[in-house]
């Protein structure tokens, strides 16, 4: 009996750690999949995210659990934080998206410190137009000289430099363009692409609406996180960007999603 019991406890202990693994990998899981992964029944699984969650691994969601660190994701960075974390992959991830962009084509670039890394990187040609309310990135596409920029107004936001509100949205309204290139503060496979501010989600979602190719921009630090406003599924981008750190399990998804995905 007592060997029994030792293998149970070690089983159970096990399963834990994998469970924990995949938290913190993903961002979150849920009861079902664990059940069918372990081959355990729902009820031992949600034991297991019951004590996850006593030991601060996790908090219960409906139908699984969440990372205690992708909770914690509603705090957003300052401007001037985001503009020194993660500056190498940044670079690469704009320097790739900038050559997806072809002579002729009209983009939108979302607000972000990842989509200024592409108007750094944009090559200056006359028959390209470039939308954007962010103030950071007219900055630097006003000293190229050839490109064609239209600038969304509204009520600028000094939290992150850019421009929300009705008028933002409206003037929107009247364009079609190319290529949106979107910026992400959170990226969960299930959960999809959100934000830490509403007037961004629906700006972005709009943006969305005008543009013939939704492309997603961030680095690996992104993944698993989980904001408090939703912009859109990860199946509804026709393409990601990211870099080479990005969690090998994204891979899989991408291509189960039909989403196009790309490591700089």
């Amino acid at each position: 009996m007592a060997d029994g019991s030792r293998v149970v406890t070690r089983d159970t202990s096990e399963r834990r750690r994998e469970i924990t693994t995949m938290i913190r990998t993903r961002g979150s899981v849920q009861v079902a999949s664990l059940a069918e992964m372990f081959n355990v029944s729902m009820q031992t699984i949600r034991k297991d995210l019951h004590y996850l969650e006593e030991h601060g691994v996790a908090t219960r969601a409906y139908g699984g659990a969440i990372s205690s660190e992708v909770v914690n994701a509603h705090v957003e960075p300052a401007i001037e934080t985001k503009r020194v974390s993660h500056t190498e992959a940044k670079e690469r991830i704009g320097k790739l998206a900038a050559g997806m962009v072809n002579p002729g084509d009209s983009i939108m670039l979302d607000s972000g410190t990842t989509t200024l890394q592409i108007a750094r990187f944009l090559p200056d040609h006359e028959d390209l137009t470039v939308v954007t309310n962010d103030f950071d990135v007219l900055s630097v596409l006003n000293q190229k000289r050839k490109i064609k920029i239209v600038m969304l107004g509204g009520e600028l936001r000094r939290r992150n430099m850019a421009f929300y509100g009705a008028q933002t949205v409206a003037a929107l309204g009247e364009l079609l363009l190319d290529k949106l290139f979107l910026g992400v503060d959170g990226l969960d496979i299930e959960r999809g692409i959100t934000t830490h501010h509403d007037a961004e989600a629906q700006l972005n979602r709009k943006m969305v609406e005008t543009a013939r190719e939704v492309i997603a921009v961030g680095d690996a630090s992104k993944f698993g996180k989980v904001c408090l406003h939703r912009i859109i599924d990860l199946g509804d981008l026709d393409a990601l960007i990211t870099d080479t750190e990005a969690p090998a399990y994204m891979d899989e998804a991408a291509e189960r999603l039909g989403v196009r995905l790309f490591k700089a």
